[in-house]
């Protein structure tokens, strides 16, 4: 028997389905295998699961496979087009009455209003609930989710969220995808911010690591400066979310169809981030653009 909503969610008869096992998303899934449930993955190369299938996880041969045999579905995928493509043409029409698709991916809140509009067409639902904290709090379950949808289905919902961090109920569809823009304009605002303050001190002949121990208990603390700064100094840009992924997010905020805003912080973000990735560095992690700061001050190697 399978716990399709509103049956109590249990490891004994939840089944969950994943898809998008990468640097955030594999993490993330593992953590339900390391808390007892049935996980079942599609991943369009096999050989990237290796690791969940040697926790416990089973492959699914398809993403029509994968709906039809669970019931709570996660997708974290990487852009709005590709959660088009899986979720609206190929995961709904697959669904059985009473399942719910979480998508974790950052993508369009108008998007996500039509998969919940589309999903309830189904007696399903749908809740999108994108995340924040890199790859550390995907790793140590410490996540922020940003949730949107039906009040009921996110508190029903809860003990699966817990498994990965924080739940914030933020309203309707589309409102998680609203607030993980706003997120990251703010986040993007401070990697930029950091950047400067380091490319600065070391101009300055400061030792960077007293830069950071002096000033992270005052105003210029934050959480991105705990995730990355040292991350920065050791030029580590191992990514917990792609620079990639940053303009798209940045870009959604900017270019937001429904609203004309004025943001010059985030669009001077976007063309920072525009800037690793026309240097190659789209894949490093959005902590890398601090080479950009460098390169135009002639610095950095």
């Amino acid at each position: 028997m399978g716990g399709h909503y509103p049956a109590p969610i249990a490891p004994t008869h939840t089944r969950i389905g994943w898809i998008g096992i990468g640097v955030m998303g594999g993490a993330m899934a593992s953590r339900f295998i390391s808390a007892g449930y049935s996980l079942s993955i599609y991943a369009r190369t096999p050989s990237k699961a290796t690791s969940l299938l040697s926790t416990g996880a089973t492959l699914a041969s398809s993403p029509a496979e994968l709906a039809a045999t669970s019931d709570v579905i996660f997708t974290m995928i990487g852009h709005p087009s590709d959660v088009r493509a899986l979720v609206l043409d190929t995961l709904l029409p697959s669904l059985s009455p009473k399942t719910v698709i979480i998508d974790h991916t950052s993508s369009h809140p108008a998007l996500a209003r039509q998969i919940y509009d589309s999903a309830l067409e189904k007696s399903c639902y749908s809740i999108d609930a994108p995340v924040s904290g890199g790859d550390l709090g995907a790793r140590d379950g410490k996540l922020a989710i940003f949730a949107g949808g039906d009040a009921e289905v996110v508190q029903w919902l809860k003990p699966l969220f817990d498994i990965l961090g924080k739940v914030n109920y933020m309203g309707s569809a589309g409102k998680g995808q609203s607030c993980k823009i706003a997120n990251q304009i703010v986040v993007g605002g401070s990697l930029v911010g950091l950047s400067e303050g380091l490319v600065f001190g070391e101009k300055a002949g400061l030792d960077k690591d007293k830069f950071l121990e002096a000033v992270r208990g005052g105003a210029a603390g934050s959480m991105v400066m705990e995730l990355f700064g040292k991350r920065m100094i050791g030029r580590d840009y191992r990514p917990g979310g792609f620079a990639e992924y940053m303009v798209k997010d940045l870009g959604m905020g900017v270019d937001l169809e429904e609203e004309v805003l004025v943001l010059p912080g985030a669009a001077l973000s976007k063309q920072l981030f525009s800037g690793m990735v026309a240097n190659g560095d789209g894949k490093f992690g959005t902590q890398g653009v601090i080479t950009v700061i460098e390169r135009m001050n002639g610095m950095g190697g």
